[in-house]
């Protein structure tokens, strides 16, 4: 008896099959795949023309760009500066580029499981946040002082970025045991608290911050206009956070809770090693989904007058000869925001396979 087997067909051959079944198993599966790959087939080639093949990358002036059939994207070397550091002195450029790379790496080395310890995230954080604050601000380490006015581009984005979502997230966490709490006062507080925020648009928060606390306070209660739009900035990520944990909160049935009271567990353990854990797990889609918005939200930072790296995005075109450039400006721009984004879906999914994992 023949007890061979045939061999497995290679992965182009199994493509090739899924293909063929789902694209051309009919007639008119066929003339629509045809006529929809064509078309991507148009458009891949027309953004490869402008964007590479009549491209102008090296131009010293923008004589070259007008001539050009394809993109200037010589108006990116003009003005990289300005849209990756804003309105921050221009021999100063090291300093901020030092400080981006120390958020990036803080987040970096944030997402090692080795260092998913409290006391080691909040020194790894804090020693971040000290680097980038030392090196924009500069008078502490006797370099020309640079306030905080001044500070933009990048590394404003990611300092807004990263602060809402530290200070945010815990935060959220409080505000979803309050409204879970035994208490009423503690109940009726942290609804109305993620009730009120909820109902202003985050525009009417932040200008809040920035204008009305300064004529409501005196000025030694003010502080800096920067970090006051962080905590309202961070507030505002809270209360939605906060209905996100609410949500993992019910997903979780209540007879895990009682099997913990029953084993002789404090409250205490049986929040932190059986309800959070499931909690966040439970959470992790939405909470992705937040802080990929929230990313994206520090562009309305403009508004009250900060130069994140949109804005100064548009102020790199806004002048003069580059003007008729800004798609190019944009695609640069959209690129950094891709890249961003992109790591912290990746990032996300890898949470999500090793939670799974972990819950097996």
């Amino acid at each position: 008896m023949n007890t061979a087997t045939a061999p497995r067909p290679g992965r182009a051959a199994r493509l090739a099959e899924t293909l063929r079944r789902r694209a051309f198993a009919t007639p008119a599966d066929a003339a629509l795949s045809v006529l929809v790959f064509a078309g991507l087939g148009w458009l891949g080639f027309t953004a490869l023309d402008w964007a590479v093949l009549q491209a102008v990358w090296s131009a010293e002036d923008v004589a070259a760009c007008r001539d050009a059939a394809g993109a200037c994207w010589s108006v990116i070397d003009a003005r990289h500066r300005l849209i990756l550091f804003g309105l921050y002195p221009f021999d100063e450029h090291w300093r901020s580029t030092l400080a981006c790379l120390c958020i990036i790496a803080t987040v970096i080395l944030s997402c090692v499981p080795a260092l998913w310890r409290g006391t080691r995230l909040a020194g790894l954080w804090v020693a971040g946040f000290a680097a980038y604050y030392l090196l924009m601000e500069g008078s502490w380490l006797g370099l020309t002082q640079v306030t905080t006015d001044q500070w933009g581009g990048l590394s404003l984005t990611l300092l807004l970025f990263s602060s809402v979502v530290l200070l945010g997230m815990p935060m959220g966490l409080g505000l979803a045991l309050m409204r879970r709490s035994q208490l009423p006062i503690l109940r009726f507080l942290a609804g109305a608290v993620i009730d009120f925020i909820r109902s202003l648009p985050l525009l009417t928060t932040l200008f809040t911050a920035a204008v009305v606390i300064p004529i409501l306070l005196p000025e030694w209660l003010q502080g800096d206009k920067l970090w006051r739009v962080i905590v309202a900035f961070a507030l505002f990520f809270a209360a939605y956070q906060a209905e996100v944990f609410r949500g993992g909160f019910q997903a979780i049935p209540d007879g895990q809770v009682e099997a913990g009271n029953a084993l002789g567990l404090s409250r205490w353990a049986v929040l932190t090693q059986i309800v959070l854990p499931q909690v966040f797990r439970h959470a992790l889609p939405g909470t992705v989904n937040m802080v990929v918005v929230t990313f994206k939200e520090t562009a309305i930072v403009i508004i009250i007058g900060f130069f994140e790296v949109l804005a100064s995005a548009v102020a790199a075109f806004g002048t003069g000869e580059w003007t008729p450039y800004y798609l190019e400006v944009y695609a640069f721009v959209a690129a950094i925001y891709w890249l961003f984004i992109f790591s912290l879906g990746q990032y996300g999914e890898y949470l999500r396979r090793r939670m799974r994992i972990s819950a097996h």
